[in-house]
């Protein structure tokens, strides 16, 4: 009888403390949602219905005054299967990519420098990289549009060394849209590679170099696995900006550096287009969207697929 009586209150223990953990927990998740709730509104209100509305606006019927008329419509949805847009197409994904890889390769170095400097000369490097934040983004073009002028230094420079013909321009071209496209989203690349590189432990490389690695070895197979999210966050936060930039090539690139985001802005401020514009932004949207959806959605089955092989 004692037994059983054991066994009884055994079982209640458990089952109170089986709801006690349950409680903790749905307190736990209440306020993971409180916490988000500002976020998740602001990305309602400023990202979620802008971008629907966008997307509505593209199946509208646009009006000869720039307004959109009343009902709905594909034909401008048929009219971006145009030829046209494949050169700008191209070009769009090709200095997006090149800007993205080369902001890599230069920072990712750079972010394993700082974060391996002395705590002085760390904060003197992180200076030099933000300080471009300083200035007018404006203005900092414009200062490229100087050096890379026809007669600035810089190309009688290149001519008097024969490296450059004299009918040769540097403005004007997709080469100087990539060469201002990298050198303004390069800090965006450096920080988030820094940041992983800070938290990142570097007695790891130090123990691949005892065990006989090269250093270049344990750079590549201990320092780029232990900084992969800071990694991402670099490609992403350069390679989206870059595809819907229109500023850099407006006025570095002129008509052989045009990309989609020109064709927008023309859309919008000169044909005042409105659907044809919103038609364009939504492809660029979903061209972005999409392989993060497929991103998200594989590392979602990972981590299911990881607790089911734990349970």
């Amino acid at each position: 009888m004692q037994l059983v009586l054991a066994r009884l209150r055994g079982r209640k223990l458990r089952a109170r403390q089986i709801e006690t953990r349950m409680r903790s927990k749905d307190r736990h998740r209440l306020h993971e949602w409180l916490v988000s709730l500002p976020s998740l509104g602001w990305l309602t209100v400023f990202f979620l219905f802008p971008s629907l509305i966008v997307f509505a606006i593209a199946f509208k019927p646009s009006n000869p005054f720039g307004g959109i008329d009343p009902g709905w419509t594909l034909d401008t949805i048929r009219s971006l299967v145009n030829p046209a847009y494949l050169p700008i197409i191209w070009r769009t994904l090709w200095l997006s990519f090149m800007t993205t890889l080369v902001c890599i390769l230069l920072a990712t170095p750079t972010g394993y420098y700082i974060a391996r400097s002395e705590p002085g000369r760390q904060r003197l490097l992180l200076l030099a990289v933000i300080v471009p934040f300083w200035t007018s983004f404006l203005i900092r073009i414009f200062a490229w549009k100087v050096i890379l002028h026809p007669d600035g230094a810089v190309k009688r420079a290149l001519v008097f060394l024969h490296l450059l013909s004299p009918d040769t321009s540097l403005l004007y071209s997709s080469g100087a849209v990539l060469l201002v496209m990298i050198y303004t989203f390069l800090p965006f690349a450096i920080l988030p590679i820094y940041a992983a590189a800070e938290r990142f432990d570097f007695r790891l490389v130090e123990a691949a170099r005892d065990l006989g690695a090269s250093p270049l070895g344990a750079f590549l197979r201990i320092f780029l696995p232990g900084v992969r999210r800071g990694m991402v966050t670099a490609i992403l936060v350069v390679f989206i900006p870059a595809l819907g930039s229109y500023v850099i090539p407006d006025l570095v690139g002129g008509p052989g550096g045009e990309m989609i985001g020109n064709k927008i802005a023309q859309r919008t401020f000169v044909d005042r287009n409105l659907p044809h514009a919103s038609a364009l932004s939504a492809c660029l949207m979903l061209a972005v969207l999409v392989p993060l959806l497929l991103v998200l959605m594989q590392q979602t089955q990972k981590r299911s697929q990881g607790k089911a092989n734990e349970t």
